[in-house]
């Protein structure tokens, strides 16, 4: 009797171990980039970045729809590597970084797309528009960092139309479309 007990109750906890809590990473601005590509007039396709992203990602392997993503995107953080360009994006013509300092994130539904691959489907906050944008997302790696703490890497890519956000000065001239393409790299912060 002892060892069916002692059998039923090994059972369990292996049946428990097998589905894993899901694992909350802060996201790591050093090692994220959310870099926005559009075509001027035909003529080229400049970029600009975002950096000093804040945020958290929740993911659950054994259930992807119990993840999320939530992410801080500082207006301060844009650059396309030429200062007075910078400053006529942060002006009111385009992103009035003055009254809205900063673009966010927040996901609603997280879906399985394949092997390694999900949807994201979120709110992208812009100045005081918010629309649903659907991210696809390559789950790149999920294992322990350099410092020996759990972290996980995604990127991810979209199309948006920057006149939905009250960004579109020049358009159609200047494309309406904005291809965003994004690397990410999270973390679980060391205990204290």
């Amino acid at each position: 009797m002892f060892n069916k007990l002692a059998l039923a109750a090994a059972l369990a906890a292996a049946s428990t171990a097998a589905y894993a809590d899901p694992v909350t990473y802060t996201i790591d601005p050093t090692h994220t980039d959310v870099i926005a590509q559009w075509s001027h007039f035909g003529f080229s396709n400049p970029t600009a970045h975002f950096g000093q992203a804040d945020g958290t990602i929740v993911y659950d392997a054994d259930d992807v729809a119990a993840s999320s993503v939530e992410v801080t995107l500082p207006l301060a953080g844009l650059n396309s590597y030429t200062a007075k360009f910078d400053e006529h994006l942060r002006s009111s013509d385009f992103f009035d970084a003055a009254a809205f300092p900063v673009a966010t994130f927040k996901s609603t539904r997280v879906e399985a797309a394949g092997e390694g691959k999900l949807k994201v489907t979120g709110l992208l906050t812009i100045k005081d528009s918010s629309k649903p944008v659907v991210l696809d997302v390559t789950l790149n790696k999920v294992g322990e960092n350099m410092a020996g703490q759990p972290a996980i890497g995604f990127d991810a890519t979209t199309t948006i139309k920057r006149t939905d956000f009250g960004v579109g000065m020049y358009a159609p001239a200047v494309s309406d479309e904005v291809k965003i393409r994004i690397t990410t790299e999270a973390g679980v912060p060391k205990a204290e």
